[in-house]
């Protein structure tokens, strides 16, 4: 019987990092645990500290869990080690542990940098060796990242964003180059995909994730996956990927029950278990599973040079009782619905990410109003740099989705969201979730006739780029696709053949040329002293009209239009007189508005309204909204 190379020089893991793993700490458990490849063979390290055997089993020794056993640490560590030789890159590969009883199963390795590809279920021996160009990116990303900086953010499923004339997935190689070629001619700033992360069901989109480190094996490998980010980065694109520290499947292959016992998640499904997703939750008491997010999260950020994690599902991480009924759930030491260690491990999380990469972003989809998310833990906060405002979203839907005739009944709707809009650094987000299990497509929850409704649409990205906020859309939401989304074709494309969908893609593109280019739009996104209301109380022609500022930039003045009714000689206070331009107007008969305006100019009167020295008389056109800033 072969047996593993057991001589501690081998060894990757050292007595300081098991100071950091039992401390809960450690950030790189990626560069000592897992497979590591070296000339002769691979290193194998895997933490289970309550199993009674682990071994290597794989291609290289026809899955005879005799052949290579492992280690077990004599510092009690509970990671079991060992140096197999001749293993190649590419090779297949789990641990097969057993317990008391002898009984075997097998794990894929909860560190691996590659899988097979699914269903089958096995890791696979991979170096992470790939020559980087984007270092002019790397250099000035964290201008592009700044909180005071432009962010327009494409949301992207890989899978069903593009595929091949066969209906096959496009690889990371060619979805990057297609989709970079888009991004830069709609004018986003960001792409973020929904979790690229290894997951057996593809029907969960990637948030039934098993391979912490391990890009998803239907698009190619983890270089091809570094190419991707990369050619992204020199057309000038930052890439945010969508991270679950929240929950994970309970696949026979992956963490759940990984060592024969809850090792990764809680034994008591009170706890352990998630009555919504039928999946396990992670046991943030344990310092080594804290290390294990903590260390998946710095792997992606430093390996594969992302600019940012959206991190999911916040709320059900903060709140003990989250989708659960009274006497499912366990209360804290105080008696209270707080997770304290989840609190506890997120903000390690963002004082590790921003200690060492202050140039990406910590982005939260946090869904209730737990205080302070985004702001620093010295003051309290979680510490994440952006939150997704779930309140603006489901206030400017509910609102949109109004009959006209009606929506004067609702004004405060779309007004309330300046009453917050302050309290956090917050991403507008039109995502995924709005366009699927029922919901409809964006275009099919707005009112009306085919006019009123792609005009309504328009509306609705005009009003969202320039409220205050970074800015999130999903997919096909740029061009009106009318079916729901699914995964499993590509997007309607081949509705760009039709002037409206065309004409909303043009507008969207148009949306972000003027976004970028003015200061006013996105410097102080989060500063009461980047909005002025002009005029928030016009609820009987659902008009309203603000002013975007900042300091040292042309003021941007914002007229929308919420009904079909034109009006004519509107009056609008103005910050100050001369030549105001009409920089965008949603009516323009390039996107398919009947071509209402003001001549693409109007002069500031020296006539008082709403409270200021000058004023513009404007047409309104119907359904619409204009964006005017002074001839300067």
């Amino acid at each position: 019987m072969k047996t593993s190379d057991t001589d501690p020089r081998r060894s990757l893991l050292t007595a300081h990092d098991v100071f950091l793993l039992r401390e809960g700490t450690h950030g790189r458990l990626y560069l000592k645990l897992g497979c590591h490849l070296a000339a002769d063979g691979a290193h194998f390290a895997v933490w289970a500290p309550n199993a009674r055997q682990v071994s290597v089993v794989g291609d290289f020794n026809g899955w005879d869990r005799r052949a290579h056993p492992l280690r077990s640490r004599e510092d009690s560590c509970g990671v079991w080690e060992g140096f197999v030789p001749g293993v190649q890159a590419g090779a297949a590969y789990k641990y097969a542990l057993s317990g008391d009883h002898g009984a075997a199963w097998h794990k894929a390795d909860p560190f691996a940098f590659a899988a097979e590809l699914p269903p089958a279920t096995a890791s696979r021996a991979t170096a992470l060796d790939y020559e980087w160009h984007d270092g002019d990116w790397m250099a000035r990303r964290a201008r592009a990242n700044a909180l005071d900086a432009p962010m327009s953010i494409y949301e992207v499923h890989l899978g069903s964003w593009r595929r091949g004339s066969d209906g096959r997935f496009l690889d990371y190689r060619a979805a990057a180059h297609a989709l970079a070629a888009y991004v830069q001619q709609t004018g986003f700033t960001h792409v973020e995909l929904l979790p690229v992360m290894e997951h057996p069901f593809y029907g969960s989109w990637g948030y039934q994730t098993t391979g912490y480190f391990a890009p998803s094996a239907r698009y190619g490998s983890p270089q091809d996956f570094m190419a991707f980010v990369d050619i992204l980065h020199q057309a000038g694109i930052g890439v945010i990927l969508d991270w679950v520290p929240s929950h994970f499947p309970t696949d026979a292959h992956g963490l759940a029950a990984f060592d024969g016992t809850h090792l990764f998640e809680h034994q008591d499904p009170r706890q352990g278990f998630h009555p919504e997703w039928k999946s396990s939750i992670f046991n943030y008491g344990r310092n080594e599973v804290r290390a294990f997010l903590l260390s998946s999260a710095l792997f992606w950020l430093e390996q594969y040079h992302v600019d940012g994690l959206r991190v999911d599902a916040v709320a059900s991480m903060l709140y003990l009782d989250y989708a659960r009924d009274e006497g499912q759930w366990l209360a804290n030491r105080y008696g209270g619905h707080e997770n304290l260690e989840a609190i506890e491990f997120l903000r390690l999380l963002s004082q590790s990410v921003y200690r060492d990469h202050p140039d990406v972003q910590l982005i939260a989809e946090e869904s209730t109003a737990w205080p302070m998310v985004s702001r620093p833990t010295y003051v309290g906060g979680l510490g994440f740099g952006l939150k997704w405002n779930m309140g603006w979203m489901h206030d400017t839907l509910r609102y949109f989705g109004q009959d006209p005739l009606f929506r004067r009944h609702h004004h405060n709707t779309i007004t309330f969201s300046l009453i917050y809009a302050f309290h956090e650094n917050f991403v507008l987000p039109l995502s995924h979730d709005e366009v699927v299990h029922g919901k409809g497509s964006l275009i099919g929850r707005m009112p009306g006739d085919t006019w009123q409704q792609f005009a309504n649409l328009r509306l609705l990205l005009g009003y969202m780029w320039t409220h205050p906020g970074k800015k999130l859309l999903f997919m096909g939401g740029e061009f009106g696709q009318r079916r729901e989304w699914t995964h499993e074709a590509e997007l309607e494309w081949w509705v760009l053949q039709f002037p409206e969908h065309a004409g909303a893609q043009r507008w969207i593109g148009d949306l972000n040329r003027v976004y970028r280019a003015e200061r006013a739009l996105h410097a102080l996104d989060f500063a009461p002293s980047g909005f002025q209301w002009i005029d928030c109380n016009d609820a009987d022609n659902s008009v309203l009209a603000y002013v975007r500022c900042a300091g040292g930039a042309r003021p941007v003045a914002v007229v929308c239009n919420f009904t079909p009714v034109p009006h004519r000689d509107y009056a609008v206070g103005v910050p100050q007189g001369g030549r105001w331009l009409e920089l965008l107007n949603s009516d323009a008969t390039l996107y398919g508005g009947s071509g209402m305006g003001n001549l693409g100019a109007v002069d500031a009167a020296p006539v008082r309204a709403h409270g200021r020295a000058h004023s513009l008389t404007l047409t309104l056109p119907p359904l619409s909204i204009l964006v005017l800033a002074p001839d300067v």
